[in-house]
């Protein structure tokens, strides 16, 4: 989507529905994101700290 087009889908999507609920929606699409994002680094996480722990316990 160009910058027309986003510009113009956001003015009436406000006139429509209201500021604040265009900014929650919005907002809410951009935590998605990152909550996928730290999701995804914390299953890495877990998959290194389970590597490290099963290394440990063969070493003894």
């Amino acid at each position: 989507m160009d910058n027309t087009n986003a510009l113009s889908y956001f003015i009436t999507a406000i006139s429509q529905v209201g500021f604040p609920i265009v900014l929650t929606g919005y907002l809410l699409l951009r935590f998605e994101k990152k909550l996928d994002i730290l999701t995804e680094t914390m299953l890495r996480l877990i998959d290194v700290i389970h590597n490290k722990a099963s290394e440990g316990s063969q070493g003894k």
